[in-house]
């Protein structure tokens, strides 16, 4: 593949640091790192997202797309770090034609997210909700004879994906009783994690789990990958749970299996769009739980994440390839005259 070397303004600095755009604002934990380090261009505004990203030479981004439009807006751009695990919000292609690294960090929103993930089942089990808004509307109810909530000790999750968060929520839900299903055909079955099982294929763990939880990236391949037809291939009352993006679902054929009854209930911090517009049907169930995807905005995620991809962003001006390259075939382009302080 050709790659288009444009004129990065290796010169464009201050006192040496190197200008970076930071979607969000940078937290008060990381500031005088960062302050050392570069200058911050960013966040940008309401009418203008990508405001300052102009005089750029690195970006940390959280959910902005960077497709051709917003590379071109910043000329002298070498390096997208991704605050999370996903990269669909880039243009991995459009990237690498212009020489630029992408980085993600595959470690920051592990424990939050999986810590969500556990949460979005047992809220979707235990069939929280109704019981909490009935309890806040002051009703009557015998609330203990309406409540039908699923045990979960003894019953089986299917995870389909086994990566990091896959692999930490597995070890919580063994950690409570569960059986533990995987199907991931990317997985060496030797290095599958103690205690759990692997299934030969999709359509395999879909009739076994009484929990599906979703842990996958979106691709070509996965987009809508559940659909109507996966849906009833799953057990009868099972919990589907999804973490992961929100286009992995056909989220019509989900409301149906809701519909229907073939399903007990859904927990989403994923959805398409995001977020869901008022009057929804997902939203506003008794058998649904959905979150603006959060899963992994605590306090600990967020730092991590962020050190995480300001650290990449800095390897790559510097010359040092990034331990989390998305995009590896472009190394030979990012390094020697273009690192800072080469002239």
């Amino acid at each position: 593949m050709a790659i288009r070397r444009p004129d990065r303004r290796l010169n464009d600095m201050v006192d040496d640091r190197p200008l970076i755009w930071f979607e969000r604002p940078v937290l008060p934990a990381l500031a005088a790192v960062v302050d050392a380090s570069c200058l911050v261009l960013g966040p940008g505004t309401p009418a203008d997202h990508y405001d300052g990203i102009d005089r750029a030479v690195a970006a940390l981004a959280g959910s902005a797309r960077f497709d051709e439009a917003a590379m071109d807006r910043a000329p002298g751009l070498r390096v997208i770090a991704r605050t999370g695990i996903g990269y669909d919000s880039v243009d991995i292609g459009a990237a690498t034609d212009r020489g630029i690294a992408v980085t993600n960090t595959p470690e920051g929103p592990t424990i939050s997210t999986a810590e969500h993930t556990v949460m979005l089942i047992l809220m979707a089990a235990k069939r929280v909700v109704p019981s909490v808004a009935a309890l806040e509307a002051g009703s009557a109810d015998n609330y203990y004879a309406r409540q039908e909530g699923i045990e979960l000790a003894g019953k089986t999750i299917g995870l389909v994906g086994l990566g990091r968060i896959a692999r930490r929520v597995a070890a919580i839900a063994g950690a409570i009783g569960m059986r533990v299903v995987a199907f991931d055909p990317y997985i060496d079955p030797a290095s599958a994690p103690v205690g759990v099982e692997l299934a030969g294929t999709l359509d395999d763990l879909l009739p076994v789990a009484d929990v599906v939880s979703v842990h996958i990236p979106l691709t070509d391949a996965s987009r809508g990958v559940f659909d109507a037809r996966r849906f009833a291939a799953m057990k009868r009352g099972a919990v589907f749970v999804n973490t992961a993006r929100g286009g992995i679902v056909d989220q019509a054929a989900l409301v149906g299996a809701l519909d229907d009854g073939h399903l007990y209930g859904a927990g989403l911090d994923v959805t398409d769009p995001e977020p869901l517009p008022v009057g929804h049907p997902l939203l506003d169930r008794d058998d649904v739980v959905v979150t603006p995807h959060i899963a992994s905005a605590t306090a600990d995620g967020k730092l991590r994440s962020l050190e995480s991809a300001f650290e990449q962003a800095l390897a790559v001006l510097h010359g040092e390839r990034p331990e989390h390259l998305v995009n590896p075939e472009v190394w030979e382009h990012v390094v020697g005259a273009r690192a800072v302080g080469s002239r």
